[in-house]
C-alpha cells in the first residue's frame, strides 16, 4: 500500500510525494483531501489553506521524481 503527500516545502516537497505505507509518517495536522486509485492523499495545512478553494488535479508527466518519492528513478513524475 502507498500514500501521497503534498507538503508544499522547498525541494521536493513542491511536488507530491507518493509513499509506501509505514514509510511516512502523516503529521497531525495533515488534511487528507482524498484518494487516488485507492491510496489516500495528504496535504501539509498550510496548502490546505492556500488551495481549499481549487480543484487539485494530479497527474504523471515526464520528468524525474522526488528524492524519496517511490517513482524515482523511472522517468516520471507526479504533478499537481
Amino acid at each position: 500500500d502507498v500514500l501521497f503527500h503534498q507538503s508544499g516545502g522547498c525541494c521536493d516537497g513542491s511536488s507530491p510525494m507518493c509513499f509506501p505505507v509505514g514509510d511516512f509518517i502523516v503529521g497531525d495536522r495533515d488534511v487528507l483531501l482524498g484518494e487516488i486509485g485507492g491510496a489516500p492523499f495528504y496535504i501539509s495545512p498550510s496548502q490546505f489553506e492556500y488551495w481549499k478553494h481549487t480543484q487539485l488535479i494530479i497527474d504523471v508527466v515526464p520528468g524525474r521524481g522526488g528524492m524519496f518519492s517511490l517513482e524515482n528513478g523511472e522517468g516520471v513524475r507526479f504533478l499537481m
